[in-house]
């Protein structure tokens, strides 16, 4: 964007992806600060375990599933020590299925191995307001908009006092009304002060709270699970911290939430998001979406779960920034019963406005000595 506010709003930047293959292209989106993702993509090899992102993917073969699987896989194990690797991992994976998808004329979910595309139920995904009004004001747009359900976070909540948090969450439940479902996203502004985070649970619990999500950071485990013994009817959430599946693993395993919610543009892209939508499964855990940015984010994100009947909540954007909205020609729009699906078309059935686009890029070049390692490209 022109101007980024110091708020949590991820759709104030885009670090696109684009793959050629053949006559085809595929599109993907990383859930990352730009810059340091593109220089995990093209920075010199330092030694085995620090490759850049972009050996382990140019000139290889996409055939079928297992192909990205396998590259997936040689990403991790090449550039194990470049920790932005997962970042731009998750763009280049989301490219590849979108990029086979398109090749074979099938939508992302039905590579994936899925028969049938279940409906979601879409929340409105917001900060909290400054203040407790305008965040009453928010929860009415929802729902005049049509939504039956909303998410609220970060902004003032978890700053000041327990007793300011609770007029917060009273106001989103007013505006709401009683019938909408309701999640709080603490934004990880707990740490992992577990007691802090109880002195909101009353509040949640009178709010008839469907989850309270990421009230500590996500290595936290045992925090998770401590808060989990007192928090009743109120379930946890978490995971969009994670850039692997072993750390969205140890959240279903010892942290004691009721839902995994990880970013498909941040965990590695499809490949492992949809690894952690079966273990999930498996686990009885609820798998969420992940995604505040564009439509190409919310469609990658519904992929790995679109074929879980009882996974039925998905993140909605709904106050992106200009540049997210532009971004696509396609959205994902709910239907008559306020329902969202993953699209049926190839891929991921969203095509980026790339003339749209033109009036957000930010010129970048990385320069060592003479060699111009990355440049720009035009959007053609």
């Amino acid at each position: 964007m022109p101007e980024v506010e110091d708020i949590g709003d991820g759709s104030q930047d885009a670090c696109l992806v684009r793959v050629r293959g053949g006559r085809h292209t595929g599109w993907g989106e990383c859930e990352a600060s730009p810059l340091p993702t593109i220089a995990a993509w093209c920075a010199p090899m330092s030694h085995s375990a620090c490759h850049p992102v972009r050996d382990s993917v140019l000139g290889e073969t996409v055939d079928g599933p297992e192909d990205i699987l396998r590259i997936n896989a040689r990403v991790r194990e090449r550039s194990l020590d470049l920790l932005q690797a997962d970042h731009a991992l998750s763009g280049v994976d989301i490219a590849l299925w979108d990029l086979l998808g398109r090749a074979r004329g099938e939508p992302v979910w039905s590579l994936l191995g899925y028969t049938r595309n279940y409906p979601k139920r879409p929340y409105a995904s917001v900060l909290f307001g400054d203040s407790p009004e305008s965040t009453t004001e928010k929860a009415r747009a929802i729902r005049a908009a049509g939504f039956r359900a909303a998410k609220f976070g970060w902004g003032p909540f978890g700053r000041t006092t327990h007793s300011a948090d609770k007029n917060q969450i009273f106001a989103a439940r007013h505006g709401l009304e009683d019938s909408g479902h309701l999640m709080v996203d603490a934004g990880t502004v707990f740490g992992e002060d577990v007691e802090a985070a109880k002195r909101r649970l009353n509040a949640l619990i009178d709010t008839r709270t469907v989850w309270f999500e990421e009230p500590f950071v996500s290595g936290a485990v045992h925090a998770y699970a401590e808060l989990a013994l007192e928090s009743g009817s109120v379930k946890l959430a978490g995971g969009e911290g994670c850039h692997n599946f072993q750390m969205a693993r140890l959240l279903i395993d010892r942290a004691a939430i009721g839902y995994i919610q990880v970013d498909t543009g941040r965990i590695g892209g499809i490949t492992t998001a949809k690894q952690v939508a079966d273990y999930a499964r498996r686990a009885a855990v609820t798998y969420v979406n992940h995604t505040f940015t564009s439509h190409l984010a919310l469609s990658a994100s519904l992929q790995p779960f679109a074929g879980i009947e009882r996974a039925d909540l998905a993140e909605y954007p709904f106050e992106a920034k200009a540049l997210a909205v532009e971004m696509t020609t396609t959205r994902i729009e709910p239907d008559n019963e306020g329902m969202i699906l993953a699209p049926a078309t190839p891929g991921l059935g969203v095509e980026p406005d790339l003339e749209a686009l033109k009036a957000y890029v930010v010129p970048a070049e990385i320069r060592i000595g003479r060699e111009v390692l990355y440049r720009t490209p035009p959007l053609t």
